[in-house]
């Protein structure tokens, strides 16, 4: 007795459409488990989690698991810290590992520690200089305006009219 030829399982559906977290997810999943991170928790909710000034001024960089011991509770947690800041997070580090464990309702972190990685600038807010616009853009602006008669909005328009037009006026160069 011959059996049926097997037919080939259906292939996955690819055209619906994902979040970008669930489109990123298969690519950051495996960076994030070589650092020691079983999901993307700790990093996306840590402004969350973290103690004040901690949030601003810290980001974790990597998990460190005790070797030898299943299942074992309390992993290292390593911090990058912006300059000036190493010593009070080398000082607050068990209140900073009580702040995640509360969060996650379990003993995640046993102790925190400071990372050797540099802190990365990409992830420091950076204040952004107001562009003047030229006076073709506020003449502009100001005829198209002239009719609001409530301050506020006339500010907030002329505002936006002059952000507006800057950026157009910077991409026609």
């Amino acid at each position: 007795m011959s059996q049926p030829p097997k037919t080939p399982p259906e292939p996955k559906r690819r055209n619906r459409s994902l979040s970008i977290g669930d489109a990123l997810a298969s690519a950051l999943d495996p960076a994030l488990k070589k650092r020691g991170f079983a999901s993307r928790d700790i990093i996306a909710h840590w402004p969350v989690m973290a103690p004040k000034p901690y949030d601003q001024v810290a980001i974790p960089d990597k998990l460190s698991w005790p070797r030898g011991e299943r299942g074992a509770e309390g992993a290292t947690l390593y911090l990058r810290a912006m300059p000036g800041h190493a010593l009070a997070i080398a000082h607050e580090g068990p209140a900073i590992a009580a702040a995640i464990n509360r969060y996650f309702g379990y003993v995640l972190v046993g102790a925190v520690r400071l990372s050797a990685e540099p802190f990365s600038g990409h992830s420091v807010k950076t204040d952004h200089k107001a562009v003047q616009p030229s006076p073709s853009v506020v003449a502009k602006v100001g005829t198209a305006i002239d009719a609001v008669e409530d301050e506020g909005l006339k500010e907030a328009l002329r505002t936006l009219g002059h952000a507006l037009s800057s950026r157009s006026e910077r991409k026609s160069d």
